[in-house]
């Protein structure tokens, strides 16, 4: 039987969590501070509170503006149009891909399957900036720099090997019972994989999709190097302009932050019911 809490430990538990979630947020407070605040030096203060509340900054960073081929062309909605394309083509490239080859090593016992899952195993051990100088070379010979699809490719070629990964645990967690039970009553191996292992799997998809998208739309490394024209820049790159070698735009950086971070935020929320239960499928498995 559970024992009940007293009013101290229960108390005490409830101090620790706002402790958390107020450690984990007063650096939020902070870039929301200055990105609303007038332009001064950040100074150093307790409680983050915006001086001289100003929309300026975040007015500069979305009207952004430059000349390509004698015509202007506004470059904030550009930017974060490639972002937000960039990212959701490579969770779909990702899943696409991952989804059967997920389910075929996590159901099938074939020639080479232990050599292969090392091999893509051994894909996630190199670091990005590693791959930067081939990638680019690659791109350059095919014509693909600074494009969206360049980007798409390199992003999807790591987001490959994870989402199988992630997606092998998930179907495994799945008993063989339920698409045995199908086929028991006259569908294909086929069918009982689109009607019992994805609507089964579905979690698990989504936040690997999530996870996709997150990664791709974070990534900085590959797109300073194979981007070079602003307005293909992804939003990361964008940011990275306000920060200069001798000078340093806080303020818009803040304001950049915020209007970056918004996409992501709206992502978690929409696939919010799935993110515990896609994290921990598979995690009881003996």
């Amino acid at each position: 039987m559970t024992r009940k809490p007293s009013p101290v430990e229960s108390i005490a538990v409830h101090l620790a969590l706002l402790a958390a979630v107020a450690f984990a947020l007063y650096p939020v407070l902070w870039v929301i501070s200055i990105a609303f605040s007038g332009s001064r030096p950040p100074v150093p203060e307790v409680l983050p509170i915006p001086h001289h509340p100003t929309l300026e900054h975040l007015e500069a960073v979305v009207t952004t503006r430059q000349k390509v081929g004698g015509e202007e062309i506004w470059l904030f909605p550009r930017q974060l149009a490639n972002s937000i394309v960039v990212a959701l083509a490579t969770a779909a490239v990702g899943v696409t891909v991952a989804v059967p080859a997920a389910y075929a090593l996590a159901r099938f016992q074939f020639v080479g399957k232990v050599r292969g899952l090392r091999a893509l195993l051994a894909t996630q051990m190199f670091p990005t900036v590693a791959s930067a100088i081939p990638l680019y070379l690659l791109l350059d010979a095919l014509g693909l720099l600074n494009s969206r699809t360049g980007l798409v490719l390199c992003y999807a070629s790591t987001a490959v090997p994870f989402s199988i990964f992630q997606l092998r645990a998930a179907f495994e967690a799945i008993p063989v019972d339920l698409e045995e039970a199908a086929m028991v009553d006259g569908a294909t191996r086929f069918e009982a994989f689109l009607r019992v292992v994805l609507p089964a799997a579905r979690p698990a998809i989504a936040v690997t999709a999530l996870f996709a998208i997150m990664t791709a739309y974070n990534e900085f490394i590959l797109a300073a190097t194979l981007l070079g024209k602003e307005e293909m820049f992804t939003l990361p790159v964008v940011l990275q302009r306000y920060i200069g070698e001798y000078d340093a735009q806080w303020e818009r950086f803040a304001a950049g932050a915020l209007l970056v971070s918004l996409p992501v935020m709206g992502a978690f929320y929409l696939v919010q019911r799935h993110l515990v239960a896609g994290l921990t499928t598979g995690g009881v498995k003996g």
